[in-house]
C-alpha cells in the first residue's frame, strides 16, 4: 500500500461526511479509513434519499406506465412477445411490468445492497484466496458501498433531465441519461447498445474507485487490484452484450 495512504494510528479517523466528500476528491483517504472502521451507513443513506427522489420525479413527470412502455419499445423481442398476447393477457402483463418497474425504482437501495453484498463476497474470496490478502468481508463491502457513490450522479441527472430537461417522453430505466454513447444510439443493434452502455462514465468511475479501494484494504498494488476487479467488470460487459443481443 502506498505510504501516503498507510494507516497512522496517531491520526484521528475521518467523519462520515469527510469520507463521503473524500470519495470524490481524495478516495485514497476514504478507503484507508475503512481499515479503521468499516461502516457504510453514509452511502446507503444517500442512495436511499436520492433514489427515492428520482423515483418520485419519474412517477410524477413520466409515469411508470410510460417508463415501462418505453422500455418495451427499446426491446423489440420483448415488445413483440407482449403484443402477441391475447388482449386480457397483454393488459395483465403490462400492468405487472409497470408495477415491477415502480417497485424496482423505489426499492433500488435494497437491490443495490443485495447486488453489492454478492459482488463483495466474490471480491473478498478472489483477493483473499487468489492474492493471499487478509481483508474482511465488512471492509470489502464498505469499499463497494463507497465505490457506488458516483451513482448518485445518475439520480441527480434523472431529476434534472426529467423534471427540467424535457426528457420525460423517451425516459427508460435501462439507460436513463446520456452518460454513455448507447443513450444517443437507441436504434442500434441490441448487442452494441449493451456494449456501449457498459462503457458508461459513471460505471467506469465506480470501477476505478473499486480498484483503488481494494488495493488499499488488501495491501496490494493497483495493477493487481485492477486485474481482479477488471475480470469481474469484463464479465459484466459480456452479460450486457449477450443480454442486449437477445433483447434485440
Amino acid at each position: 500500500m502506498p505510504d501516503e495512504v498507510a494507516l497512522d494510528p496517531t491520526t484521528p479517523g475521518l467523519s462520515e461526511l469527510e469520507r463521503i466528500a473524500d470519495t470524490f476528491v481524495a478516495p485514497s483517504k476514504t478507503f484507508a479509513d475503512i481499515l479503521r472502521n468499516a461502516n457504510w451507513w453514509g452511502p446507503l443513506l444517500l442512495l436511499i434519499v436520492f433514489g427515492a427522489a428520482s423515483a418520485f420525479v419519474v412517477q410524477k413527470d413520466v409515469g411508470f406506465d410510460r417508463a415501462y412502455a418505453n422500455q418495451l419499445h427499446s426491446s423489440p423481442t420483448q415488445e413483440d412477445r407482449i403484443n402477441n398476447l391475447a388482449p386480457d393477457q397483454k393488459e395483465r402483463a403490462i400492468s405487472l411490468g409497470t408495477k415491477i418497474t415502480m417497485g424496482i425504482a423505489y426499492g433500488s437501495p435494497i437491490v443495490v445492497l443485495i447486488v453489492l453484498a454478492l459482488y463483495s463476497l466474490v471480491l473478498w474470496a478472489a483477493f483473499n484466496f487468489g492474492l493471499g490478502a487478509q481483508t474482511t468481508f465488512p471492509q470489502v463491502f464498505a469499499v463497494s458501498m463507497y465505490g457506488a457513490l458516483p451513482y448518485l450522479l445518475l439520480n441527480i441527472l434523472i431529476i434534472v433531465t426529467v423534471h427540467f430537461g424535457g426528457n420525460a417522453e423517451a425516459f427508460t430505466y435501462q439507460n436513463p441519461v446520456g452518460t454513455n454513447i448507447a443513450y444517443f444510439m437507441p436504434d442500434s443493434p441490441g448487442w452494441l447498445r449493451g456494449l456501449l452502455s457498459a462503457l458508461d462514465i459513471v460505471k467506469l468511475w465506480s470501477v476505478v474507485l473499486q480498484i483503488i479501494g481494494m488495493a488499499i484494504i488488501a495491501k496490494k498494488s493497483i495493477s493487481q487490484s485492477a486485474v481482479i476487479v477488471g475480470i469481474f467488470w469484463f464479465l459484466g460487459v459480456l452479460v450486457a452484450v449477450v443480454g442486449g443481443a437477445f433483447s434485440g
